[in-house]
């Protein structure tokens, strides 16, 4: 777990999550056999934790449809796949919603702090984040979380800078009295070069325990 804190001591107000990594765990090797099930070999699409290439990159940028997405892969691999396969396929990466990230999003709602996501990702995972089906109990992420903000909306990426500074006059915070958790370490570096405190966890292991360590350091938390 890489914590940083930046500058002089400020009361944090906000925190802002990456999702895949950090929110949910990550399951690449599962989206790759689920693709690889539909006719998408690696070949065709290669899959990457961080960085996405060719259509892939294009559908999480904004520059393509879902359904375009679609089309083009269909007549790349020869098949007629549906909408719903490529939403099942795309759902291959999430591993688990660990119950402790919902309850600390709950608690720290509580505490009076504004909590954003700002995601690399693409709309096939967001039908489903944004669905009640999504934690297992009928509510959404948009129900625990204050707004969120995904690329292929705003057809901009992580680490472009530009996404961070349309997040930061957007919501009118100031970086300095904010947290950008995320688990790619080129985010991580832009993050911090632009201001902000960071926290980079690892894929799958607890990082609730850092971020409640790390509001406790700011004088943000009486747990």
């Amino acid at each position: 777990m890489h914590l940083r804190k930046t500058g002089a001591k400020m009361k944090i107000n906000t925190i802002i999550y990456d999702y895949g990594g950090v929110i949910m765990t990550s399951a690449q090797e599962e989206a790759v056999r689920r693709f690889s099930e539909i006719g998408i070999v690696p070949d065709l699409m290669p899959l990457d934790k961080y960085n996405q290439q060719g259509v892939f990159l294009a559908l999480e940028d904004g520059s393509i449809t879902a359904d375009e997405f679609r089309d083009e892969l269909n007549r790349r691999c020869g098949r007629n796949n549906t909408h719903d396969d490529y939403r099942w396929a795309c759902l291959g990466y999430v591993g688990e919603i660990p119950k402790r990230n919902l309850q600390l999003f709950r608690l720290l709602r509580q505490k009076g702090y504004r909590q954003l996501l700002l995601s690399n990702t693409n709309p096939y995972m967001m039908s489903w984040a944004m669905s009640p089906d999504f934690d297992g109990e009928g509510r959404a992420l948009c129900d625990y979380l204050d707004a969120c903000y995904c690329s292929y909306e705003l057809r901009m990426l992580k680490p472009n800078p530009a996404i961070f500074q349309f997040v930061i006059d957007h919501e009118n915070i100031t970086p300095e009295t904010t947290i950008f958790v995320d688990d790619n370490e080129s985010n991580i570096r832009v993050a911090r070069d632009m201001g902000f405190h960071t926290l980079q966890p690892i894929n799958g292991v607890d990082w609730t325990t850092d971020l409640l360590h790390q509001l406790d350091d700011f004088g943000g938390m009486t747990r």
